[in-house]
């Protein structure tokens, strides 16, 4: 077993190696094999290690390979820790990372960097191993800024584009916010228990004052915030999108953003002796949820609608971790990894199609064309919605549901609120670009065709998990598989039988988003006017959906000009003046000191022979003053 879990993580990092020093010059258009084969084979192991694991799900695997780090009181182990929920997460991002693989083979095709986008997609599975099998923080930490790193290199792949550099950079410094809380959750994690190793924390939680706690829990849950994009630190997703598809297909779906639900699931023992921080976790999450999902009703871009929809997701994550859903959030992430995978590649199949468009004021009329396409999204957006029977209606219907059996009233009412807007802008998504008339221009409409194999064969892949992962894990609601899996990872947690509350409350939810669907059906295929109508009718609430809520903006004048003008103070007045002006200044006093001394200096040695004598005069003077 130890050699195959060091295998995971190692063959994509060979695969990156080998590709970033050979790609170019000795592989050259094939430089996608290497990495496309670890890819593929540390799929296999991971599949390996999922269905061993599910074969005894009391199974605990805990190696520690060496010592990593040995200061003082500091004994780090670089070290792999299997449970359920590693396992869940070695199957989404396992099968997701190598599906993303063969289809860049398609999309890919043909750029100057595809040797070198091959290698950094291997090295963001590497990294996306290593934070899901880490048995430590320390490790984990590691991890959560390597795929921080990879978001940087793939988000800013375009480099030459200047909006990709700059979403690249976005990326980049808002998650250093959150790692930074991150890091400091660490140091007061260990001046509370002595360690970093999750079993040693985790089995003296007891012994934490609730300051302390809460304190460690907040911290890590600011890594969170940032990593999975919530609530105020979700700004650099969207821009995200500034990088080639297959890697917003990776980000979202079973990378970067799902660390930050898997660090706090995984942190569980911490965030149960702490409800205010699940009250925190909770709050957080809900708002993120409505919010995102009242800006993707007026996005344009078909990939921000997506990203939208992602950050409302991972919203909807943890409102179901921070109520105590715990299982129900984890099974969330599960299958949106599978629908919001088939999502991205679809909208990447349109782009491609469209030549590059990515406005869907500009499509149209794409369901003739692009049948494959078509109806694997529409497979995503059902999913996405949750209309049964699709992943998604198990999933997020029974986040919801635990919301009014534990009295968090208000909780499922915005939960309800998110899931009706999610039905419109889905299917807002779906109606502009497929149904109608084609509104692109003549020269792309002619080359508008079904991408090739290398690309529709993924989407069918996820399309079979998007529709049927669900049923198959969730299976009854609140006691299916998935319940009986996690048991061991969740150990508070009780199933509930499915009675007629449940039920009904499925119904609601069911009801809630197909009403979501239909109103997009009226206003973008029975009334298309309409939208505009209600957009001059209401120009404040348009304006404000259209523009994120001016959150850049807010930021601009809050943070980035203070910044910018303070750092510019420090430079104009603190360097130049303070600093510089002290140093020049006395170099200008020895200089001018110097000029006052350099009369003295007359070459001649008489003068010289008259100052020895009066000087010893002088001593001679002090001295008998001073015995006297």
């Amino acid at each position: 077993m130890e050699l195959i879990v060091a295998l995971i993580p190692l063959l994509p990092f060979a695969g990156f190696v080998i590709t970033l020093l050979l790609g170019k010059w000795v592989l050259g258009k094939r430089a996608d094999v290497i990495p496309v084969l670890m890819a593929t084979a540390s799929w296999v192991l991971s599949m390996y290690v999922f269905v061993r694991v599910v074969a005894d799900p009391e199974y605990v695997f805990d190696w520690n390979a060496f010592t990593w780090i040995s200061s003082g009181a500091l004994e780090t182990t670089w070290g792999f820790y299997i449970d359920p929920l590693a396992a869940i997460m070695l199957l989404v991002v396992g099968t997701i990372g190598m599906v993303v693989h063969y289809y860049s083979i398609g999309y890919m095709k043909g750029d100057e960097g595809y040797y070198r986008f091959f290698a950094y997609l291997n090295l963001f599975m590497f990294a996306m191993f290593i934070l899901v099998m880490a048995n430590n923080y320390l490790l984990m930490f590691l991890a959560w800024e390597g795929v921080g790193l990879c978001s940087y290199l793939l988000i800013g792949f375009w480099f030459r584009k200047k909006s990709a550099s700059q979403a690249g950079k976005k990326a980049f410094l808002v998650n250093r916010v959150g790692d930074f809380g991150f890091m400091l959750g660490m140091l007061l994690m260990f001046l509370t228990f002595g360690s970093l190793q999750f079993t040693e924390v985790f089995a003296d939680v007891g012994a934490a004052g609730p300051a302390a706690l809460l304190g460690i829990c907040l911290l890590l849950f600011t890594g969170a915030v940032g990593k999975s994009a919530q609530f105020p630190l979700h700004v650099w997703l969207p821009d995200a999108m500034e990088g080639p598809t297959p890697v917003s297909a990776l980000i979202h779906a079973a990378t970067m953003v799902n660390a930050g639900v898997y660090m706090v699931a995984r942190s569980y023992p911490l965030y149960i002796d702490s409800h205010t921080a699940m009250y925190v976790v909770m709050g957080v999450g809900t708002f993120t949820a409505i919010y995102a999902a009242l800006i993707a009703l007026t996005q344009n871009d078909i990939k921000r609608v997506i990203a939208y929809s992602t950050v409302s997701s991972l919203g909807f994550m943890f409102m179901a971790l921070g109520s105590g859903a715990w299982v129900a959030g984890i099974f969330y992430l599960l299958t949106h990894g599978f629908f919001k995978g088939l999502l991205f590649l679809g909208s990447g199949a349109v782009i491609h199609a469209m030549s590059g468009q990515q406005d869907m004021r500009f499509m149209g009329g794409l369901r003739r064309k692009l049948p494959i396409t078509y109806w694997t999204m529409m497979v995503g957006a059902l999913a996405m919605v949750g209309i049964f029977p699709f992943a998604g209606f198990w999933a997020k219907d029974e986040i919801i549901g635990f919301e009014f059996t534990h009295h968090l009233y208000y909780i499922w009412v915005v939960g309800l609120i998110t899931a009706f807007i999610t039905g419109i802008y889905m299917f807002r998504l779906m109606f502009m670009t497929f149904h109608g008339q084609n509104r692109s221009s003549p020269g792309v409409q002619e080359h508008i065709h079904e991408s090739r194999p290398i690309m529709t064969v993924p989407l069918i892949i996820l399309a079979i998990p998007a529709a049927l992962a669900g049923v198959l894990a969730g299976w009854p609601p609140e006691s299916g598989w998935i319940h009986r899996f996690l048991h061991p990872v969740f150990f508070d947690i009780e199933s509930e039988p499915f009675g007629i509350v449940a039920f009904i409350l499925l119904l609601v939810s069911l009801v809630i988003g197909a009403a979501g669907i239909t109103v997009a059906w009226y206003l973008y295929l029975q009334r298309p006017e309409l939208p505009g109508r209600l957009a001059a009718r209401f120009p404040r609430a348009y304006g404000a959906s259209l523009n994120k809520f001016y959150m850049d903006e807010i930021y601009e004048a809050a943070v980035i000009r203070p910044v910018i003008g303070f750092a510019g103070w420090l430079w104009t007045f603190v360097d130049t003046r303070v600093i510089d002006g002290a140093v020049n200044g006395l170099a200008w006093l020895w200089g001018r000191f110097g000029r006052l001394l350099r009369p003295l200096q007359t070459g001649r040695a008489q003068s010289y022979a008259l100052g020895i004598l009066v000087g010893v005069v002088v001593l001679i003077v002090v001295f008998r003053i001073v015995e006297g």
